[in-house]
This record gives C-alpha cells, structure tokens and sequence, in this order.
C-alpha cells in the first residue's frame, strides 16, 4: 500500500466510547492477560522524561499515562493532555485531580492546535494507527510545530511489519479486533516518513515479542509538511 493511499475514515475506531469508554483501562488489562500496568510503566521509564520536561499527549484517554509520567516531574514540568472524548476526559480529570501541572483539553489531534514551539515532547499511544494516512500526516505537522527545536515525537505503536505475513494468533488480532488502519500502520516505514518531515536521530523500544514499540524521533530540522 502506497503512502498516498488512503483508507475510508469510516473502518477508524480512534474515538472510544460508551462501555468501552467507561471500562477502558479494565479492557486494556484484560486483553493483554494482565500485562499492561506493568508494560505501560516500563514504556513511560524508557522515555527518559526529564523533571521541566513540557509534555503533550494526543489522545490522554483516561489518563493512566500522565499520572505515571507526573512522577518524574518537577513542579517546573507540566502535562497537557488531549482528547475527543467527554467520557475519557473526565476520567482523566478525576484520575489526576490534585496535579496542579496536568491539564486536559478537548481537542483533535488531526486538526490545528493552538501551540508552537511549547512542549519538549509529544506522546501518543496506540493513536496514530487509528488514522486514515492524511490525518495521521496532519498529527504529525501537528507534533513538529508543537514540538521545541531538538524535542522528541514518541509513539507507542505497533513496530514496522506485516501482518498478513505473521503468525496465526497477530494475523488474528489484526484481522478480527483490529480496524484495517492498524495492517496499514504497520506495513509502512515511519522513519523514513519521519525523515522526510523534519524528523531524525531516531530511538526504538521493542516490546511483546517486537510487536510493538515506542519509536522516538526528534525534531531536527526542515519542514513537517
């Protein structure tokens, strides 16, 4: 699948809602046999957050991610997390009620924010996947203008391969739980999407079995667009 294809918005389940919405973070422990707290906080510690880091999350949901990396804050550091959802946005208000320095706003990641060179870092998890290629180009536009010079795009995400070609049970998960935007993610090479949009100097974690990782790319210089 070429870069300039683009799949219908309509298979996206980027915004979660409902049941789904309410039991989220249950779900997500659920799925992954009882895994994620620990893998999550293992991600947030590979990240290397710094004490004044200034950090935007696209797609906060519940908030579970910014309480974990408050802990490595100073009071200089600050979180500002975004989200479509009501339902996710008030978890995640209630979650981290009493951290004076994290903040959330009801805001598209693919449309334009009101930021230019604030933040230290921008974070997505398992975000960009649900995205059609146009507007997971226009959140990465997003992340270069937000990001101050030499700041770093770190996404957790499913890691570069394909999924026709793995084994029975990714095969499965692809083709039975996932929308057809997360194979898409994953065939194409986003360092080199990356590169081509003002981004270098690029990091990888690796995590289940190499599935998944938290790609880190900074902003180096060019253009996003």
């Amino acid at each position: 699948m070429n870069e300039g294809e683009v799949l219908d918005r309509s298979v996206s389940k980027v915004e979660v809602t409902g049941l789904e919405a309410r039991h989220y973070d249950l779900l997500m422990n659920v799925i992954t046999g009882g895994t994620y707290p620990f893998f999550i906080r293992r991600v947030v510690r590979d990240m290397h957050v710094q004490p004044q880091d200034h950090i935007l999350i696209l797609g906060s949901g519940t908030g579970r991610n910014a309480c974990l990396m408050h802990r490595y804050l100073s009071a200089e550091g600050r979180i500002v997390g975004l989200d479509i959802g009501e339902e996710m946005l008030t978890q995640a208000r209630r979650r981290c009620q009493g951290m004076s320095n994290v903040t959330f706003e009801q805001r598209r990641a693919e449309a334009e924010l009101p930021y230019q060179g604030d933040f230290d870092r921008v974070f997505m998890s398992f975000v960009l996947h649900g995205f059609v290629q146009e507007d997971r180009l226009r959140i990465v536009r997003n992340a270069y203008r937000t990001l101050k010079p030499g700041g770093a795009l770190q996404i957790l995400d499913y890691a570069h391969f394909d999924p026709a070609r793995s084994g029975w049970l990714i095969r499965t998960i692809f083709g039975r739980l996932e929308c057809p935007l997360a194979a898409d993610f994953a065939r194409r090479d986003w360092e080199a999407i990356l590169g081509a949009r003002g981004f270098g100097r690029f990091e990888a974690q690796h995590y289940y079995f190499g599935y998944v990782r938290l790609l880190t790319a900074h902003k180096v210089s060019g253009s996003a667009d």
